[in-house]
């Protein structure tokens, strides 16, 4: 066998190690696998979105609570001196007041807030069990899907194995520079070569000139001029 002879049978074994490398990557449980990682992960990013919010909500809460307290102090102050040193004339008395509907608005306020924080941190905690309870069905999913596919893996895993050294093998008889174009090849062509086949590209089902298939059947090395293939005489 010449080169290009050991070139095409080396490809029917590189095509066959191929073929299992895309099974391993197209498995079903394999993809099925890589959505529910990606479902766990989304979730957890959501719970510590969540926490993030209910942490905020909590400072908040607080700045709120230390509001309310001077408020009330304030107002407090006001009505001691409202009791101690009546309004002497209408415009004092409306000064008086404006005060206090100012103290009593502010104070309404920040209730509302406070009250309206309470009820979306307990959405937020209803939220968080339900993500973490949804979190524990799809990791039990996850777990009895990996044990099945670690098992079919690993058949794949012995399968490719072989068939890779068989190809590995086979690698050994061909010249460096050959196998170095085959590979090239194969970056934009799958499987970089192909038969000629009634004097057309067994690949792309383009002719040739009668030159080129004159160095085909000569059994030179000869790329196909549109889809690149090194072309085996048939």
């Amino acid at each position: 066998m010449n080169q290009l002879e050991l070139l095409w049978d080396y490809q029917l074994a590189d095509v066959e190690a191929d073929n299992v490398k895309k099974d391993i990557a197209r498995s079903p449980q394999r993809l099925k696998l890589l959505k529910l990682r990606e479902n766990i992960q989304e979730q957890q990013n959501f719970l510590k979105t969540l926490e993030t919010e209910a942490a905020a909500m909590l400072d908040r809460i607080d700045v709120l609570q230390d509001a309310i307290s001077m408020n009330e102090e304030q107002l407090k102050l006001l009505q001691n001196k409202v009791q101690d040193n009546p309004a002497k004339d209408s415009k004092e008395a409306r000064e008086y007041i404006m005060d206090t509907q100012r103290l009593v608005n502010d104070l309404n306020e920040y209730d509302q807030e406070t009250r309206r924080i309470r009820k979306d941190a307990a959405d937020r905690d209803k939220k968080q069990r339900d993500i973490k309870r949804l979190a524990v069905k799809i990791k039990t999913e996850f777990d009895a899907l990996r044990e099945e596919y670690n098992t079919e893996y690993q058949q794949k895993a012995k399968e490719l194995e072989s068939l890779q050294a068989i190809a590995d093998e086979k690698a050994k008889k061909l010249d460096k520079a050959l196998l170095d174009k085959y590979n090239a090849v194969k970056q934009h062509s799958v499987p970089p070569m192909a038969k000629l086949v009634n004097d057309r590209c067994g690949g792309c089902n383009m002719s040739f000139p009668s030159s080129v298939l004159h160095a085909i059947k000569a059994g030179k090395d000869v790329e196909c001029e549109t889809c690149g293939r090194m072309i085996l005489p048939d």
